[in-house]
């Protein structure tokens, strides 16, 4: 059985010691509120602050990292599952509250399966070890002739059997052992299956509450009239006429803007349409995305920051028997989340208490610190599930609003967005732009790879450099540099961050290094990528797939890419046609990917899917625009995502693999739009350089 639905109880109600172990486990979790504390205390087997067994066998999994549909709920329980040899039947998982105990707690970077992988299998293994160690002691015999099997512990050469929760008890006073015994992978009996996400139910009946669905008794909305450009302030506002809307309890100036606080959602967006506020626009008042455009393009003419330099480009280029010379151009995008931001705090009894659906647990309770300067110990964080995320909830201003809010009123405050606000006070993928020059020799063979990228100055080169240094193709000389120019523009982490940009110059680049030497795409990438067997499993297989080189209807035409990203490694190939229009109809997607040892195919499958539709999007509609410093776009009817009738057949394919796991949810997106560029310039003999390609 499994139970997902949301409540809390606070950290401060659930403290205890770790069996064998000096550490207090601050533990914190969600629960079902139908669960009584009589409940609770049935956990009575608690080996590690990953896993609770009840006298009744059942198995709970504290969840460590936050979902937000990359199907983590269920993948994460069935690593420790595996390892504990649990029966699947009677798991449940929670979510695991803010606790630094847990390690970060930050969920990005396709990271969650690769950083817990081990840490769940010795948990589970843990576990598995003490119960068996409590029943050889229940029987009065070597642990050797013990073995555990789908929730129950066996007395080798006999019917005797003693399931999990009926040790529970006794296994709660073992010795943790010292060294844990994990499985060979060849006995997996849950890892590697094809296991249906254990939220669906709830998330089809609508019974899984997510951020914003959180209520709480006496709890008020508010919702807030932002400032209107990226460093703007209020200089002042009226609020007669909004304190007369029925249901407005007050309006509080906070960081953001000003905030109408009311009894109801309805009320309070009634309310500041009412409210009256004098904007100061500030220094960026008047910037707009040509002269973000025009800096960037200008930027390309200065020398920047060398992130590689192998042989010598100089040389190379007066060498090359020919060359090629191409700009890309890519803009701000938005994560456009079905669920819009928002965060619940409640202050009492010296206490901040926050309901957050957010990728970064960690980013949030150091924003309610630095607001409150309370101690740790008085700051309580609830993670909740999310509507979607892709890089939007690792930052904090959502939880800024709600804190900030909150601590004046002594009942509990929700703030929520709109997805208007939503989309116009975004924390954005930059833009950039590239210039890419690159050669061939006389005999065809690739000679040189110059790429500099120019692009908003952000906290980490990541963000834009991601990918571009780190080009796999056997080329002699390459040379990467980067240049940075400073706007306000706030930037975020986008799904796959910089590979989305540098995958399209990398993939769209070799593909007209191929074309300029005469050659076929596929079997270039494959000779260039001689040293990285793993490139060319995927590229293999996803051209095998697609029916590579094989005839197509007549005007269509197929294009490839093949990306690192995450340690892992995806290749695709888009068929495409051009319609009398002029717009181009994506029919099929063959993805091939290399992500190691796989715990859930259904969620690979998933995750791959959602990664083409995401990088589909970026590639045809995907534009944040500015106008006197603000954004322009405000719903889906201006910033367009991926329509039902625009939607591909996609055919995925899983490299079997025995590496350790790595990430799932970002690599598909890279090389999905230079497979689409690379499918076009293969029907009309032109490479679309600037995206998007319908805007």
């Amino acid at each position: 059985m499994t139970d997902l639905k949301m409540g809390q109880i606070s950290r401060r109600d659930f403290i205890k010691l770790s069996s064998g172990s000096t550490v207090a486990l601050l533990l914190g979790f969600s629960i079902n509120r139908c669960e009584s504390r009589t409940q609770i205390d049935e956990f009575s087997f608690e080996p590690n602050i990953y896993v609770r067994i009840g006298s009744d066998d059942t198995i709970t999994i504290v969840m460590p990292r936050s979902e937000m549909g990359q199907k983590v709920y269920t993948a994460l329980p069935m690593i420790l599952a595996e390892e504990l040899e649990a029966d699947w039947n009677k798991v449940r998982v929670v979510q695991g509250d803010f606790n630094p105990v847990f390690g970060s707690q930050t969920t990005g970077g396709s990271a969650s399966i690769r950083t817990h992988y081990n840490r769940l299998r010795e948990a589970g293994a843990t576990a598995r070890m003490m119960l068996v160690l409590a029943a050889a002691t229940k029987w009065g015999t070597p642990p050797d002739n013990c073995y555990a099997s789908e929730g129950y512990v066996h007395l080798k050469g006999t019917r005797k059997k003693l399931s999990y929760g009926s040790l529970a008890a006794l296994a709660e006073n073992v010795e943790i052992p010292e060294q844990v015994i994990l499985k060979d992978p060849k006995d997996f009996k849950i890892i590697g299956r094809s296991i249906k996400s254990l939220d669906t139910a709830y998330k089809v009946d609508g019974s899984l509450d997510f951020g914003y669905d959180l209520t709480l008794p006496g709890m008020l909305t508010a919702v807030i009239k932002r400032i209107p450009t990226f460093d703007g302030s209020v200089v002042d506002y009226d609020d007669s006429k909004t304190m007369e809307v029925p249901g407005v309890e007050a309006v509080v100036q906070v960081s953001s803007g000003v905030a109408v606080v009311a009894k109801d959602t309805w009320s309070a967006i009634q309310g500041r349409k009412a409210l009256d506020v004098t904007f100061d626009g500030g220094p960026s008042a008047h910037l707009n995305s040509t002269d973000i455009r025009e800096k960037m393009l200008n930027a390309l003419k200065h020398s920047g920051e060398v992130l590689r330099n192998d042989g010598n480009i100089n040389v190379a280029q007066k060498k090359a028997n020919k060359s090629l010379e191409l700009l890309f151009e890519v803009p701000y995008l938005d994560h456009a989340p079905q669920e819009p931001n928002n965060c619940t705090a409640h202050f009492y009894d010296g206490l901040c208490e926050i309901w957050a659906p957010t990728q970064n647990p960690g980013a949030s309770f150091e924003a309610a610190k630095s607001i409150t300067s309370f101690e740790d110990s008085k700051i309580i964080l609830h993670t909740l599930r999310m509507g979607g995320a892709f890089g939007r909830r690792l930052a904090a201003d959502y939880t800024v609003d709600a804190v900030e809010l909150a601590r004046h009123f002594s009942d509990p405050v929700k703030v929520v967005r709109t997805r208007e606000e939503d989309i116009q006070h975004g924390t954005y993928r930059p833009a950039t732009v590239h210039l890419l020059k690159a050669g061939i020799g006389e005999n065809n063979e690739a000679l040189y790879w110059k790429h500099t990228v120019s692009g908003p100055q952000v906290g980490w080169h990541g963000t834009i450099t991601g990918g571009a240094p780190d080009l796999a193709y056997a080329i002699p000389n390459v040379n990467v540099d980067v240049v940075m120019s400073p706007f306000p523009v706030p930037t975020g982490p986008f799904r796959s961050v910089a590979h989305t940009q540098n995958g399209f110059v990398n993939e769209c680049g070799i593909d007209a290094l191929a074309r300029l030497a005469g050659q076929d795409p596929y079997a270039y990438r494959r000779e260039l990528l001689r040293d990285s067997p793993r490139h060319i499993g995927v590229l293999d297989l996803v051209a095998e797939k697609s029916g590579w080189g094989k005839d197509l209807e007549p005007g269509h035409a197929r294009g490839i890419a093949v990306h690192y990203s995450f340690r892992s490694y995806c290749a695709m190939v888009a068929e495409i046609s051009q319609e009398k229009s002029g717009k181009f109809r994506v029919h099929r997607m063959t993805a091939a990917i290399d992500c190691g040892q796989v715990i859930n195919p259904d969620g690979v499958w998933a995750q791959v899917e959602g990664g083409i539709v995401m990088g589909l999007t970026a590639a045809l509609h995907g534009k944040i625009t500015l106008e006197n410093g603000r954004v322009l776009q405000s719903n889906f009817h201006n910033y367009p995502i991926l329509r039902m009738d625009e939607m591909p057949v996609i055919d995925i394919h899983i490299i079997k693999s025995e590496e350790p796991p790595t990430g799932v949810g970002e690599p598909p997106v890279p090389p999905t739009p230079p497979a689409l560029i690379n499918a076009i310039a293969a029907l009309t003999g032109e490479y679309i350089t600037r995206l998007p390609i319908n805007g």
